[in-house]
């Protein structure tokens, strides 16, 4: 995710709840890709986040990894870190996991 005008809070660094938003979405993705091919989705349940370095320019980059993968939930870790590989924000989302009741038409 870039760091720039979209992304940073009026002292000039990256907004915290820009990296929130960044680990809820690489975190609902992962989510879901596990659950692709059945008939089940997961939406988000909760998430939280400590704030570690703060970041002015560049990029952050998220990677998600299952802390527990179950049929009701799943609970991601995602480390966010800067251009340099250094952190700046470990977030911990838990995911509902949900049957998807609609009929084929998608209603």
């Amino acid at each position: 995710m870039p760091v720039d005008e979209r992304t940073r809070q009026p002292l000039g660094m990256l907004h915290g709840g820009a990296s929130i938003a960044l680990a809820e979405t690489v975190g609902s993705v992962a989510a879901n890709l596990v659950l692709a091919g059945t008939n089940r989705f997961a939406l988000g349940l909760e998430v939280n986040g400590n704030h570690i370095r703060s970041v002015r320019e560049g990029y952050v980059h998220a990677r998600a990894t299952p802390a527990h993968i179950g049929g009701k939930t799943h609970i991601w870790h995602i480390d966010i870190s800067d251009d340099s590989g250094r952190l700046v924000c470990v977030s911990r989302l838990t995911m509902a996991v949900l049957e998807d009741r609609r009929d084929g038409d998608g209603a």
